[in-house]
């Protein structure tokens, strides 16, 4: 059967009606909370969490208890994705609601949002939320009009830059513009751990905020590396006898049991998202809280010793953080809702980071402005209705890659061969069905053309030898 645009939309039509694994209610309109029950929303990032690095996504080495029971008591995705393969540009489609092929930032580099761009803390601030960022930004820096509070949040704390959230005992961290030393680090001390800060300070947070709507994002450094944990996160997973190649050291600090190191992170990752929802509960606002976990990218191959194969990070995706086959944008994704949310519900609408956007909007009961978004709350309410996009696309360091239907198309370069894969029987992308899909691939080609808009930053074909680019090829950040 030839292939054309009007069946792809079809076949996508279709698999959108089998998305969710939640009853449908006749009325749209009770999709969308009124003005007057609006929840709060509590989005929670993690840092280079693979996949498969969550005991409800497969994971059997790394604990997760707290993680898997908002699963339980939630809605799991099946396939989220991430905005990009990296952290920058990731963050910038879930802010600004752009894909990567419009994006401001679409790779790695010292780039800041503009005022023009749209900001997800902005519409919820203009709808009456207090907005916080709490965590890695690396958006702008206090400088520049990235800076999170010219972006629509009302307080900020954490790293600025992403280099400096490359060290999990920092000597400092920004409140709003102003720089706070952390005593407790000076001298190369480790007394104060980075994510225990911003735990603490988004419960602070929410218990300040309590009584009116808010917007809470919460972007944890963990489990990027430096792969360093305190002792009592450590001491779980360094007897257990797991093979073991120690990190010497370099841009990341050194650390003698890698493995060990990286799955204490998690499960203290873990332990602080529980201690969130402990909060929430105390404090009588558990029903009427929309808490979301993601994570930015997949697992990160080699960085300070991480090993993302002894843990099957990535499930059964193929590739890792930096490339744009699923696993490298493929990620976790859970949405917990009492009352709102059914429990132990799955959904496989696909949808990305740029979809937060008008997602909040819909559930705060305000406009979004343009963006390449679509709300998924019917989806996440059960409520008939849901939208799906005509394709998904990502691209990176003048790589392309594009998802329609059960298609997706990879890309290595502009002159490089469109690969094909069957994601319906091929989760894994082990097998390029170009050759036998032309006119597939033709749709595709034309898909990868469309989505991306020029900016001199991010040209698909790189400047040869460019005294300086930020968009040739990504860096570990």
């Amino acid at each position: 059967m030839k292939v054309t645009r009007r069946s792809f939309a079809a076949l996508a039509a279709k698999a959108a009606a089998a998305a969710c694994s939640l009853p449908i209610l006749t009325a749209m309109s009770r999709a969308i909370p009124s003005r007057t029950r609006r929840p709060n929303i509590i989005y929670i990032l993690a840092d280079d969490l693979g996949y498969g690095d969550l005991g409800c996504y497969g994971q059997r080495k790394i604990r997760t208890p707290q993680i898997d029971r908002m699963a339980a008591e939630g809605m799991r995705f099946t396939d989220h994705y991430a905005g990009s393969a990296v952290c920058a540009p990731s963050r910038c489609c879930l802010v600004t609601g752009m894909h990567a092929g419009h994006a401001r930032i679409r790779n790695n580099a010292d780039v800041p949002l503009q005022p023009g761009d749209p900001s997800i803390a902005a519409v919820l601030r203009d709808a009456g939320y207090a907005a916080a960022v709490i965590g890695k930004w690396g958006l702008g820096e206090a400088e520049t009009t990235g800076a999170p509070w010219h972006k629509g949040f009302d307080y900020f704390y954490g790293f600025l830059d992403q280099t400096h959230a490359h060290g999990h005992y920092p000597s400092y961290l920004f409140r709003n513009a102003d720089r706070i030393e952390i005593e407790a680090n000076k001298g190369g001390k480790r007394g104060a751990y980075a994510n225990d800060l911003f735990t603490d300070e988004a419960a602070s947070f929410i218990e300040k905020n309590s009584a009116k709507p808010f917007f809470l994002y919460l972007a944890y450094t963990i489990p990027h590396a430096e792969l360093l944990v305190p002792e009592d996160s450590m001491k779980e997973y360094e007897d257990l006898g797991w093979p073991e190649k120690p990190f010497p050291g370099g841009h990341y600090a050194a650390q003698p049991k890698p493995n060990a190191a990286r799955a204490g992170m998690i499960t203290r990752l873990d332990r602080d998202v529980g201690r969130l929802l402990a909060l929430l509960r105390t404090l009588g606002i558990e029903d009427e809280t929309l808490v979301i976990f993601a994570s930015d990218n997949g697992p990160a191959p080699g960085a300070g010793g991480t090993d993302p194969a002894f843990f099957n990070s990535s499930g059964p995706l193929r590739g890792t953080k930096f490339n744009l086959y699923e696993g490298g944008t493929r990620v976790p994704f859970i949405a917990r809702w009492p009352g709102r949310i059914k429990a132990g519900s799955t959904c496989a609408l696909p949808s990305a980071f740029w979809d937060m956007l008008p997602t909040f909007a819909d559930l705060a009961g305000t406009a979004a402005p343009p963006c390449d978004g679509i709300s998924f709350a019917p989806a996440l309410l059960g409520m008939e209705g849901q939208k799906e996009h005509p394709y998904l696309y990502w691209e990176l360091g003048g790589k392309q890659a594009v998802r329609m239907g059960q298609w997706k198309a990879v890309r290595q370069g502009v002159d490089k061969p469109i690969e094909l894969y069957d994601l319906a029987g091929d989760i894994g992308e082990q097998h390029d069905v170009a050759k036998d899909h032309a006119d597939v691939v033709a749709q595709m080609g034309k898909l990868l053309q469309e989505a991306h808009r020029d900016d001199p930053n991010w040209p698909l074909v790189p400047k040869p030898k460019p005294a300086k680019s930020v968009a040739n090829g990504a860096t570990d950040l």
